[in-house]
């Protein structure tokens, strides 16, 4: 029997030929090494530069391994972008492929959450609706602006879910064209705790249980990240059984499943599960409410900081007697819930009432215990700043290295790939964050490099010159960013430290050019994306949103312009914890922790430009630290090669020239 890497080959040259495309080195490399990979059992990080070709780099091998060997293989992804491209073109393409060198046409199916999907027996009102008032009352004739189709109310929204649900084979929230808010949605799907399981009535037809059943069946299966994060935290069997995993776009990986990981819990939180109990489950819930007004009189004696490792005893007490009254409570819900059925006209309801009780039960259990104190989470308050709502607690694990190694490497052949994953030019970095090295497994690292002529195709401009960046962004960095914006004509994507500079930005910009310029926050960020790649002569602004996931190809997005080196926050108390962490254990906290996240953005950011072969362009990073800095070496080898410069009549004069071909082809 010809091996995995043989017969991957062969279906690359198929699936390139489909294409009428031609070979690619880097690209032939990764189908070789994942396919030895998946048969030896053992790790492998994958930096695959954009227009690599990555998902048949991953693809191809899987599936001859499955239909070879029946493996199933796990794919994840961080955006529902590449989800989608994997599941609508690579996938099929991949299949075509194997099946023309095999015979057998490998299976795939797509995985996720349980809210994901409508859940049929709430619409067939089998749940009462969460807000039933705003809903039918007079408040549904609010409007809300949905998926650029235009405004409709909730009702509407709601009418249009139904005729949906009627005709869908999937379920799937994205599978509807145009979406709906969260709000319409929350009326037709419930959580995995939510729902009624096998005494369910329309247990046959439910949607996200024939998601299930086809992952159970399929050789390949698509997730996302947020599931893998859902699994870390300690619900591993809602992923299907898998001897393969491949995480694409892993370089997000380890933020996802720390944001899955991670509970908040405010005064009004506790009033909404109160007033959830009260309706679904007719409990008395006045010792919770009072517990709940008791933690809102600890958190507004605390500040919007970290918090030390033992909590302040106001807080710690109004905890624990909110815990006492949470549990008191869960076991009378639970009790009505046995002496009411699960299969009775109630159960719906006294489902949601549970979880909601159960959900806050564990977040109090996890903030009275001595994770804190052990340094496995931290803690802090923060004010919400938008909105009237209280201060809220939140917990978030320090490092998640240690549960990804038990949880999603142990025992499992892996393959995380990526545009960015070796940072200074190494690979270490990135692999302890995903733990890597805790595993017991060998890993190894491999760069098969980019089809794209980098130091051609595009400029690095560092303007020496210019100051430090300080608090806010300086009149220097903005007098710059129009000379170069002039120079370019448009064509700028401006990726900002934050939502205020950026939009001082777009004030200089609209005061200064006759440019068109989109900022973040005006608008829904896929409609501005839009907006700018149809118009070749605009702009758009924002912040961290816009330095990874945005794919504007052509002359479009010419200039990329970044403020200042993207460390976290000062006040990031998650950064803060593991900056503490790494230095008691002897390292460097700040090159492992603020220089590697900074790193890794620059890298995405830059990554912005050069997206396809004949695209030209500058970026200019606005921070004389990555020239000047002792740390500016590492942060520039982890960026594209680009051209470097500091000379501003160099960068001026390519950047008209740009234009003028535009104008002049």
């Amino acid at each position: 029997m010809a091996s995995t890497a043989d017969l991957a080959g062969q279906a690359l040259t198929e699936a390139v030929s489909r294409l009428s495309g031609s070979p690619r080195q880097g690209q032939a490399t990764m189908v070789e090494r994942v396919a030895a990979t998946i048969e030896d059992g053992g790790h492998l990080l994958v930096q695959a530069g954009t227009g690599t070709g990555k998902s048949l780099g991953y693809l191809l091998p899987a599936m001859v391994h499955a239909v070879q060997g029946g493996e199933r293989t796990l794919v994840s992804t961080a955006t529902l972008a590449l989800q989608r491209q994997v599941m609508t073109k690579d996938a099929p393409l991949a299949a075509d492929a194997v099946e023309a060198v095999t015979g057998t046409r490998p299976s795939v199916a797509l995985l996720k959450g349980w809210r994901n999907y409508v859940c049929r027996h709430r619409l067939a009102g089998g749940y009462p609706p969460e807000d039933e008032d705003a809903l039918f009352g007079p408040a549904h004739a609010a409007r809300s602006h949905v998926g650029g189709a235009g405004s409709t109310t909730l009702g509407e929204q709601v009418v249009r879910l139904r005729q949906w649900a009627a005709t869908t084979t999937t379920g799937d929230r994205d599978d509807l064209v145009p979406g709906v808010s969260d709000r319409a949605w929350d009326q037709v799907s419930v959580s995995r705790d939510e729902c009624l399981g096998p005494s369910c009535p329309l247990r046959d037809e439910c949607f996200p249980q024939a998601a299930r059943a086809a992952a159970a069946q399929a050789d390949v299966v698509v997730t996302n990240h947020a599931m893998l994060g859902v699994a870390v935290a300690g619900n591993s069997g809602l992923l299907p059984d898998h001897q393969v995993l491949v995480v694409d776009e892993a370089h997000e990986l380890a933020d996802r499943v720390r944001s899955q990981d991670t509970v908040s819990l405010s005064a009004a939180a506790v009033a909404r599960v109160a007033a959830t109990v009260r309706r679904h489950a007719h409990a008395v819930v006045t010792e919770l409410e009072t517990a709940g007004q008791g933690l809102a009189l600890a958190l507004a004696d605390l500040p919007d900081a970290r918090l030390p490792a033992s909590l302040p005893p106001a807080l710690g007490e109004a905890l624990t007697l909110l815990e006492a009254a949470a549990r008191r409570l869960a076991a009378d819900v639970r009790e009505q819930a046995r002496g009411a059925g699960r299969g009775s006209e109630d159960a719906g309801g006294l489902a949601l009432a549970r979880t909601a009780v159960a959900d806050l039960v564990e977040a109090l259990g996890r903030m009275t215990g001595d994770s804190v104190a052990r340094h496995r989470d931290v803690a802090w308050v923060e004010r919400p700043r938008m909105g009237s709502d209280p201060p809220r607690l939140v917990l978030a694990p320090i490092d998640v290295a240690a549960p990804v190694a038990d949880t999603l490497l142990s025992g499992t052949a892996a393959v995380l790939t990526s545009a960015t994953l070796a940072l200074g030019g190494s690979f270490d970095p990135m692999a302890r964050t995903l733990g890597l090295t805790l595993s017991e497994d060998p890993w190894e690292g491999l760069d098969v490099g980019t089809p794209f002529d980098y130091s051609r195709q595009g400029i690095l401009y560092t303007p020496t010159h210019l100051p430090r960046p300080a608090a806010g962004i300086s009149e220097a960095a903005l007098d710059e960013i129009l000379a170069l914006t002039e120079a370019s004509g448009g064509g700028v994507l401006g990726l900002f430290s934050s939502r205020r500079a950026a939009q001082e930005a777009a004030e200089v910009l609209r005061g200064a050019t006759d440019l068109t310029v989109y900022a973040q926050g005006e608008d829904q960020l896929p409609t501005l994306v839009e907006a700018f790649t149809r118009e070749e002569d605009s702009c758009l602004v924002g912040s961290l949103s816009l330095w990874q996931g945005v794919d504007v190809p052509g002359h479009t997005c010419r200039l990329v312009i970044i403020d200042r080196i993207p460390f976290p926050r000062p006040d990031d108390p998650v950064a803060q914890a593991r900056i503490e962490a790494v230095t008691a254990a002897g390292g460097n906290g700040f090159m492992s922790v603020a220089a590697t996240h900074a790193a890794l953005l620059l890298a995405q950011g830059a990554g912005r430009l050069v997206r396809r072969a004949g695209d030209r362009g500058v970026v200019a990073v606005l921070d004389p630290r990555l020239r000047t800095a002792r740390y500016g070496a590492f942060l520039a080898r982890s960026m594209p090669p680009l051209w470097p410069t500091r000379d501003r009549a160099t960068v001026l004069g390519a950047l008209e020239r740009l234009a003028a071909s535009r104008r002049n082809p």
